[in-house]
């Protein structure tokens, strides 16, 4: 089913050249600095990118961390997560989400997701509620936040802390309120492929309240308010210094880059809607606030998602998959005890879901390129037998 025709210049999923190689002088003077001044570990640039990427976001404190999971594990522990308590989370995110609540010791309590785009069902989390919840975290998924209002008047309800993971959204906004500025704290990741990514691993919590960021200062640093004096037990997780002087460059470019991702998936809208209306991009709510750190649509059923790949990458397009599995049928997660069926719509998009090329600089004729072989390669499929059962449902089944 693959074609023998040979692509011209292949269209990779993320590209970070663009966005580099103007910027590559200013990183290359950032390291000559660092290297003369010697600050290696929490050097002057973190505390620069901490303030400069919380007035971006609207917050008032950024506390640096190593990577993107820590921002979740100790933003959760700074907030008062912890044994006896329990956070409702989706299921339909990276297992870094889970991974955060079971490291403070809380049981995360996993929920659905709405079918049109992704984001947590709410009405599904408050049923989920019970005596001991006392978070719940709210995934800005592909980039696209959650509802604000709608997050401050489940919190009101049902007196809960909303903490936010945005970890795709940086700089994203809607309902008049930006990513990180919401709930009680909010996780970020700069893993080099988010829309503002270091050059190697690097995170952020933001939030308004300067208790928790004394608290998160601590215990990034081993639980200690100063040197030798330990209140609490802590870890090692701050955020390099070269890390920051790379980010400080970057972010004033970030909104620019979101612009440009904006309206990369405008074109994929209505190129899909003229060529191809039985695929269907996830609705987007947010209009020019969703930053789109993937654009993700829904494929008809009876196609086979790894097939379809196959024939896209000879094509000369790469695709992704966000994400096969959802948290409550991985392996490692057996314990929770939960099984197929348990979550319909995040199972159904884990089957569905494809994400195309997106990156700042993908240009209108690369998007049309990524639009033709899409529908070749489904044309392809469409003459072709069809199985009882495609590849995708069968890997659910067997989990």
């Amino acid at each position: 089913m693959t074609s023998t025709t040979a692509p011209v210049g292949k269209i990779p999923f993320v590209d970070l050249h663009p966005m580099h190689e103007p910027l590559q002088v200013a990183f290359e003077l950032a390291f000559q600095g660092l290297l003369s001044r010697g600050d290696f570990v929490m050097g002057q640039a973190v505390e620069q990118f901490e303030q400069a990427f919380a007035a971006a976001s609207g917050a008032s404190y950024g506390v640096g961390v190593a990577c993107g999971t820590d921002a979740l594990a100790l933003g959760l522990q700074a907030c008062g997560l912890g044994p006896n308590t329990s956070v409702i989370l989706p299921t339909n995110t990276f297992v870094a989400t889970l991974i955060g609540v079971l490291r403070t010791g809380a049981t995360p309590i996993l929920v659905d997701c709405d079918p049109e785009t992704g984001l947590i069902d709410l009405t599904a989390a408050a049923a989920a509620v019970r005596e001991d919840t006392q978070a719940l975290v709210a995934v800005h998924l592909y980039g696209q936040m959650v509802s604000p209002k709608a997050l401050l008047a489940f919190s009101a309800a049902h007196d809960l802390i909303i903490f936010e993971d945005a970890a795709q959204a940086h700089l994203a906004e809607r309902d008049g309120f930006k990513a990180g500025s919401v709930g009680i704290a909010a996780a970020f990741s700069f893993y080099p492929s988010k829309n503002l990514g270091a050059l190697g691993d690097g995170g952020i919590v933001l939030t308004a309240q300067p208790e928790v960021a004394n608290r998160l200062r601590c215990l990034r640093n081993y639980g200690a308010p100063k040197k030798y004096f330990h209140t609490e037990f802590g870890t090692n997780s701050r955020l390099d210094t070269i890390q920051a002087s790379l980010l400080n460059i970057k972010l004033p470019h970030l909104n620019g880059w979101n612009r440009d991702r904006n309206h990369i998936a405008s074109l994929y809208d209505r190129l899909l809607a003229e060529q191809l209306p039985q695929v269907r991009p996830l609705v987007n709510h947010s209009g020019e606030g969703h930053v789109y750190h993937l654009y993700v649509a829904m494929l008809p059923q009876h196609i086979e998602r790894k097939q379809l790949q196959v024939d896209l990458e000879a094509r000369g397009v790469q695709s992704g998959v966000h994400y096969p599995l959802p948290c409550h049928l991985q392996p490692a997660f057996r314990n929770l005890g939960h099984s197929l069926g348990d979550f319909p719509q995040a199972e159904r998009h884990s089957q569905s879901m494809l994400s195309l090329p997106m990156f700042p600089g993908l240009g209108e004729q690369r998007v049309e390129r990524v639009v033709d072989a899409l529908a070749e390669a489904i044309a392809l499929q469409e003459q072709a037998p069809q199985p009882s059962a495609i590849p995708e449902q069968r890997e659910l089944q067997a989990t």
